[in-house]
């Protein structure tokens, strides 16, 4: 997937692609590759891995096969505030540090929110889907309104709505790397207590396990993961949804294994999923005879993680969720 992004984009050629990679070609194509492709490439790689384990860590910690930062308020909540803070002057393209403490911050409020409207319901996962939904569509409409309210500040804060690596350099993945490995970290630490935490709340303090302590820290970590992730690319949806469900048929349920699969899924998915809005966007820039399109990576998965979604639920008629 790496392979198909970076040859994906519309010059230069693949031959040429090979020529930068080996240590040749010309100024313009080693700019292309080097300070354009590689960063996007990277950023891609790093932000689905983010969504890839947090949605894992999600659905472990609350026992919610729907549990995702889509769905939770955590994406929703991180894109509110990235948008409010740039519409306050606080933050901006040109302070990516300040957008990722706005994201964070919006990202434990949506999950704060979901925590005290769930209430006694938090460990029936229909009903904690009903209410993530809620928050998240709330949350939705709120940064609809802070967009209303300032339209000419806020247009180009558009892409954290739908999710975009278009335009990602150097300066994204210098800020985006540390922030992943710290809180990857974090989450290969908790895979013990996740691991009790699925098997339910009597089992973990059987086990010696503080259950609502570990819960609070797999909810950080997870938080953490998606604002870095949403600060960097937007909210790109479904990732954190589906890929922890494919890591896990394709890993087992053992999370020592299954959340490095999530990572490697998360940024494989999202890689090639930036390849193939690139060669879409070719062609139908070809198609409209337009001269420049660019079709938004957070289109794409949207809606194949929505037709995927479909399908699942389709195969599993008898569960309730």
């Amino acid at each position: 997937m790496a392979c198909a992004d970076a040859l994906a984009g519309r010059s230069p050629t693949p031959g040429r692609v090979g020529e930068v990679l080996l240590g040749g070609g010309d100024p313009t194509a080693r700019h292309v590759v080097l300070q354009l492709r590689l960063p996007r490439l990277l950023v891609a790689l790093a932000a689905g891995a983010c969504l890839g384990v947090a949605g894992l860590v999600l659905q472990s910690a609350l026992r919610n096969p729907l549990a995702g930062p889509e769905v939770t308020g955590v994406t929703p909540g991180a894109v509110l505030g990235a948008v409010t803070a740039t519409g306050l002057g606080l933050a901006g393209w040109e302070s990516p540090a300040a957008v990722v403490a706005a994201a964070c911050a919006g990202g434990f409020a949506g999950a704060g929110l979901l925590w005290l409207l769930a209430g006694r319901d938090r460990g029936d996962p229909a009903a904690t889907a009903v209410h993530g939904v809620l928050v998240s569509a709330v949350l939705s409409g709120l940064t609809a309104m802070v967009l209303l309210v300032a339209p000419g500040e806020l247009g180009s804060v558009v892409q954290w709505l739908v999710g975009t690596t278009e335009g990602r350099v150097w300066q994204h993945w210098h800020l985006l790397w540390p922030w992943a490995l710290l809180w990857l970290t974090a989450a290969w630490l908790l895979t013990g207590p996740l691991t009790l935490l699925r098997c339910g709340d009597e089992q973990a303090a059987a086990a010696g396990l503080a259950a609502g302590r570990a819960r609070v820290a797999a909810l950080v970590c997870a938080v953490a993961l998606t604002a870095g992730a949403v600060a960097s690319v937007g909210a790109l949806g479904f990732v954190g949804l589906l890929v922890p469900h494919l890591a896990l048929a394709v890993a087992g349920a053992d999370l020592r294994v299954a959340l490095p699969c999530a990572a490697l899924t998360g940024a494989a998915v999202v890689c090639g999923a930036d390849a193939a809005a690139q060669l879409l966007s070719r062609l139908l820039a070809a198609a409209l005879a337009a001269d420049r399109l660019t079709l938004p990576v957070g289109a794409l998965t949207t809606c194949l993680g929505a037709v995927l979604l479909l399908l699942v639920v389709r195969r599993a008629p008898g569960h309730t969720y």
